[in-house]
């Protein structure tokens, strides 16, 4: 039996309920390229990458695919399943040849009520993570663009093998993932250019200043 990694959402689950999702574990290999499940699917599983990198992406209203993140050896995702099987907000699909574990809702279900005592667990888990969702609205309607930004590119730098790497992404892109217009991201960008935060080009941008971004995402608003 593989156990799951003390990461992420199972970092605060009490021991006995990240056994038993050991427990109903299944490993799951997929190809470069391969398909996970895509956005709009059932969600009916939480998982943990084991080895590979996995990329999180999603439809733009324009038809873009955009390429939200890399995930990396340790991440669990998906836990929303375990709680609601509504639709994937994303696709996730192997970016290298890769292993994951799964466990499905209908068996973690089925442990519950064979053993009520874990379904506190559930619930404080849930709360946690509504918490989480909470402070994600938060700073979307209340932190100013230039704040977000700065978050944002600090988070997808970090999910990449060298935070030094080219993030790339195009600044529509960006604008997505920021709620705000390409005008807005491309204004703050050229001003971070010029103060040498940032180097950005067509074929998206590096972080040159990572402490001077760092400063810019900081904030008490949250």
């Amino acid at each position: 039996m593989t156990a799951f990694p003390d990461t992420g959402f199972l970092s605060e689950a009490s021991d006995r309920l990240k056994a038993m999702l050991s427990a109903q574990a299944s490993e799951i290999s997929l190809d470069r390229g391969e398909t996970l499940f895509q956005q709009g699917d059932e969600g009916d599983a939480l998982y943990a990458l084991l080895e590979g990198a996995l990329e999180v992406s999603f439809l733009a209203s324009s038809g873009r695919k955009l390429s939200l993140a890399l995930m990396r050896p340790g991440e669990v995702f998906g836990e929303i399943a375990l709680f609601d099987s509504g639709p994937r907000t994303a696709t996730v699909s192997a970016a290298e040849p890769s292993r994951v574990l799964r466990v499905r809702r209908r068996d973690v279900m089925a442990q519950i009520r064979a053993h009520p005592e874990l379904a506190v667990d559930m619930i404080r888990l849930a709360g946690i993570r509504m918490r989480w969702m909470g402070s994600q609205l938060n700073e979307q309607v209340f932190l100013p663009m230039p704040t977000r930004l700065a978050r944002k590119l600090l988070l997808l730098s970090g999910k990449q093998g060298d935070p030094n790497d080219r993030i790339r992404l195009s600044q529509s892109e960006l604008a997505e993932f920021v709620g705000a217009t390409r005008e807005a991201v491309s204004k703050t960008l050229s001003a971070w250019r010029r103060e040498g935060v940032v180097e950005a080009s067509r074929g998206g941008l590096v972080i040159r200043d990572f402490d001077a971004l760092g400063r810019l995402a900081a904030s008490d608003l949250i």
